[in-house]
């Protein structure tokens, strides 16, 4: 499914795609409807860059199983394991 956002709106709000992009991301991550890795891709953000952006609006990073599983599933990938 893809979800177009207007121009009229990117432009009422005063943001750039990605920042609407971001903060969709945000909300949802907050609301815990995504966990940290899917909020962190619907950004378009490394995890990294998104855990700083969320810990600059002091929200809290709730590290789930889920993560943890990608995580260690990433790193196997990387031969890091």
């Amino acid at each position: 499914m893809n979800v177009v956002i207007p121009n009229e709106i990117l432009t009422a709000t005063r943001m750039t795609e990605s920042e609407m992009k971001q903060e969709i991301a945000v909300m949802l991550f907050q609301k815990e409807k995504l966990t940290l890795a899917q909020a962190s891709r619907f950004a378009g953000m490394n995890r990294i860059a998104f855990q700083h952006l969320l810990a600059s609006r002091q929200i809290s990073v709730h590290y789930e199983v889920e993560d943890f599983e990608e995580d260690i599933k990433n790193l196997r990938a990387m031969g890091r394991l």
